[in-house]
């Protein structure tokens, strides 16, 4: 199990806002985050709207603010932005910073000039200092240096954190913000080059089962640790979040446990049916050495993850099979 062992089930705290009964926007809806929460929602009695980028550009702020004046949600989940790994954000630093600005600046100063009722803004366990304390809290945020391989991200999702605070400390809006930590799962992106390590090393295995290589490269040593939570874990946690939290602090969303890249590696290439040999490569950079967010709060508030890693990493490896079958076909993008 991912919960830490030992640890009783805490309480489950009052519902100060109901979803029920409430049109509910989710901004990025086609997303790992999104259409994981359109999925829990569904499960709920809300109205639930969304807007492909194709009908509605979130980083124009003046067509965002006529889309949610015109539709009048009564919460938003904002889980539309740019991301990537390692290899995405050192080759497109601008767009990574540019484009998360603008889309947090535009849906929530909509939220804002409209009224809305609740907000949600996302965060992520990588905008945490690099040599942060592990496991680390919520009040580690701006306490030391990022990670430069992932400055310009951090720097765009901290703005908004801060955004959404500022505008609830100075005008009383109900804005939240939650910090999960390293997530996976459906509908991620498995390009090789773009992807995060899960995805990627799904879609390198894949590839090396089917052309028979003796070999599969793995980026850096393969020391680093992270912690990581399945989607729907995620966004069970954040409708839970939503319901029940209402302070200017961000809460961390974690499962409470920890695996190195080389393990992850291993659970990989066992699933996909390889056998062949790991090479790491050292001069590929590894990121922060620790990723591990400090949950107690969201614990304490009676929520706990229910999908096993292992159990996690192989229905994402049987989903991304069937995806890149329909990619073939031209109908499902982004699967490597």
């Amino acid at each position: 199990m991912l919960a830490e062992p030992g640890v009783q089930a805490a309480p489950v705290s009052e519902v100060i806002f109901p979803l029920a009964g409430r049109r509910v926007w989710v901004a990025g809806h086609k997303g790992m985050v999104g259409s994981a929460l359109v999925r829990r929602l569904a499960e709920s009695d809300v109205e639930l709207v969304t807007v492909g980028r194709d009908e509605l550009d979130l980083r124009d702020s003046d067509a965002t603010l006529r889309w949610v004046r015109d539709v009048a949600p009564e919460m938003i989940f904002i889980a539309a932005g740019r991301v990537g790994g390692i290899a995405a954000n050192a080759s497109f630093p601008a767009d990574f910073i540019a484009d998360n600005l603008a889309i947090n600046m535009s849906v929530i100063s909509a939220a804002v000039r409209t009224d809305v009722p609740k907000l949600m803004v996302l965060g992520s366990s990588c905008i945490y200092p690099k040599h942060a304390e592990q496991p680390m809290r919520e009040s580690s945020l701006l306490t030391g240096a990022i990670e430069p391989t992932n400055v310009w991200y951090a720097i765009a999702k901290i703005s908004a954190l801060k955004l959404a605070e500022a505008y609830r400390i100075q005008y009383g809006h109900d804005f939240i913000s939650a910090m999960p930590t390293s997530l996976f799962g459906p509908n991620d992106n498995f390009d090789e080059g773009r992807g995060h390590v899960i995805p990627a090393l799904m879609s390198k295995a894949r590839h090396a089962v089917e052309t028979k290589a003796g070999v599969l490269e793995v980026w850096g040593s393969g020391a680093p640790k992270r912690e990581f939570l399945h989607v729907s874990d995620c966004a069970d946690a954040l409708v839970y979040l939503a319901e029940r939290h209402s302070a200017p602090e961000t809460v961390n969303v974690g499962s409470g446990s920890e695996v190195s890249i080389r393990e992850i590696a291993e659970k990989i290439c066992a699933i996909a049916g390889f056998d062949g040999e790991l090479s790491f490569d050292p001069s590929r950079p590894d990121g922060a050495p620790r990723k591990w967010v400090e949950s107690s709060r969201i614990r304490e508030m009676g929520w706990a993850p229910r999908i096993s890693f292992d159990d996690g990493l192989r229905d994402t490896y049987e989903w991304y099979l069937a995806a890149r079958a329909k990619a073939l076909k031209g109908s499902v993008d982004h699967v490597g």
